[in-house]
């Protein structure tokens, strides 16, 4: 292992990857891309091998979004349920594309469902993390009226994770749609409070509010930069730091 590498290892030991389920659409307009499931895939494989203890939290906004059942006279409790579900599958398709690159994977459910995740058990999720295992939160808190950004700062905390990196489709936190306006200005660094004060839409006002009173940073990135997850491990590439 070389020298950046070593000082990658010894930077993070162990942290959690918050992607959307949009971000394994691809191209397409709903469920999931196997090419792109892959090449994210791959990305976590570059990061697993320095050594660094990986958890991920995956939404599942390209199957189904609680809020949007809600909008259309679904009862809330119930659309939020469906929308965990959809987690669950976006795991499944995760634990699959990381298992065919060799490593051992386990997709942990906040709503029981034996026969194709584990339950939730705190102190069996560390001993998987330990073991060198990458971890899928899936299902949310489990709870409905909150979102997977809450449960990724949640499970981030409860597993002792030295930072959350959000994996996006821009290369960061900025004071507008940088797709939108060309004067868009991206933030090297922002406080918890100013996120919340500017509404910049790095995660929910909760999730926010854990991350803060824990301490816990936010690295926001270009989930569609190629070595991206694994560069900023080691220091490079661009990227938003949000913390206190």
């Amino acid at each position: 292992m070389s020298e950046q590498q070593n000082q990658t290892s010894s930077s993070y030991n162990r942290v959690l990857l918050k992607i959307s389920g949009e971000a394994l659409m691809g191209d397409q307009g709903y469920g999931l891309h196997p090419p792109t499931v892959a090449r994210i895939a791959q990305e976590v494989k570059s990061v697993h091998d320095l050594g660094v203890e990986i958890c991920m939290v995956i939404g599942g906004g390209n199957i189904f979004r609680g809020l949007q059942g809600s909008a259309q006279g679904m009862e809330r409790a119930t659309a939020d349920y469906m929308g965990m579900l959809a987690t669950v599958m976006n795991a499944l398709g995760m634990q699959a594309a990381l298992e065919a690159l060799g490593i051992h994977c386990r997709v942990i459910s906040a709503i029981r469902m034996d026969e194709v995740a584990e339950p939730y058990i705190r102190r069996r999720a560390v001993r998987h993390l330990e073991k060198k295992r990458v971890i899928i939160f899936a299902a949310g808190t489990g709870n409905p009226y909150f979102t997977t950004d809450t449960a990724a700062t949640l499970r981030a905390n409860e597993m002792n994770c030295e930072a959350i990196f959000k994996g996006t489709k821009v290369d960061g936190v900025y004071d507008k749609d940088p797709k939108k306006f060309a004067d868009a200005k991206r933030y090297e660094n922002v406080t918890y409070d100013e996120v919340l004060q500017k509404h910049l839409g790095v995660m929910d006002a909760s999730a926010i509010a854990l991350a803060r009173d824990n301490d816990l940073p936010i690295i926001v990135f270009s989930l569609d930069e190629p070595g991206g997850f694994k560069g900023i491990l080691a220091g490079q590439g661009t990227y938003t730091r949000v913390h206190g």
